[in-house]
């Protein structure tokens, strides 16, 4: 703006002194040797951040330029970062409670860790409820009912509210789907949901018996936490649900065309959950 005003104004409004901007101009017209070299780093910072997908900070970002040959300091890497606006990738600060055992309701014993695996259909079902996120309507709960032997998701159930009908949902589908003889094992976390007078009562009318992992131990329903983790890696981390509608569509397809139809288990023989079933 030197062709308008004059160069003792437009100091003055910026609060900084004529020496100041002269020995700024000098130095972006003659850059030195460390700040070529700087230059030259944040083009290497900025590719190596690029193929890492974002993630990487500043010690995986030295260690990178160190596999080629480039030893610097962490913290100027760390600087030149921070200057080029490049940091990696933050961790979560909400994490969504899908398991409330702050509650006066009865707690089951946990049969499921004294009993031998079951080795046939509807012996025993485990159950879970986890969160899928979507762009425009937030959150959207999945509870599912998982055969024991022999890997199917026998229910499943989708709400906006983690209450108590969405696991009995869940329990009417799998019902539905599948013969339930008196005495099968229906085991599940401490949730107040499964915990709750409506969900013992149902399971009662149905002659399955209860029974509830340890408290704060995930180990106890390993094969739903495994669930959990195949579904997140092959569908939820690889799309983006605008709607709940929209994810309903895609986890019933997933469930009910894939998984449960399709998808091999190295548990079962390599043989879908369907396949293996109808071995009996």
């Amino acid at each position: 703006m030197k062709q308008h005003h004059s160069l003792e104004a437009l100091c003055g409004a910026l609060g900084v002194s004529r020496s100041g901007y002269y020995d700024w101009l000098k130095h972006r017209l003659h850059p030195g040797k460390r700040a070529i070299e700087d230059a030259q780093i944040a083009k290497d910072i900025a590719r190596i951040h690029a193929a890492s997908r974002g993630t990487y900070g500043s010690p995986r970002i030295v260690r990178s330029l160190r596999s080629e040959g480039r030893h610097h300091g962490r913290s100027r890497i760390a600087k030149l970062m921070h200057s080029n606006g490049l940091c990696g990738r933050k961790k979560g600060r909400y994490r969504v409670q899908t398991t409330d055992s702050r509650h006066d309701h009865p707690i089951a014993p946990n049969l499921l860790a004294e009993m031998p695996p079951p080795q046939r259909p509807n012996e025993v079902w485990v159950a879970d409820i986890t969160y899928i996120q979507t762009v425009h309507e937030h959150w959207l709960y999945l509870a599912a009912i998982m055969d024991l032997c022999t890997r199917r998701i026998v229910g499943w159930a989708m709400s906006p509210s983690v209450d108590t009908q969405l696991v009995l949902d869940a329990l009417a589908m799998a019902r539905t789907q599948q013969r339930t003889p008196k005495g099968l094992i229906f085991h599940s976390d401490r949730g107040v949901q499964y915990a709750a007078g409506d969900f013992r009562s149902a399971l009662k009318d149905a002659d399955l018996v209860p029974s509830m992992s340890r408290k704060g131990n995930c180990y106890d329903n390993a094969a739903m936490e495994s669930f959990w983790s195949t579904l997140k890696l092959e569908l939820v981390y690889r799309n983006r649900f605008l709607t709940h509608a929209d994810a309903r569509q895609q986890l019933f397809e997933y469930i009910a065309g894939f998984y449960n139809t399709q998808r091999i288990h190295s548990s079962i023989g390599h043989l879908s959950p369907v396949q293996f079933e109808q071995k009996f």
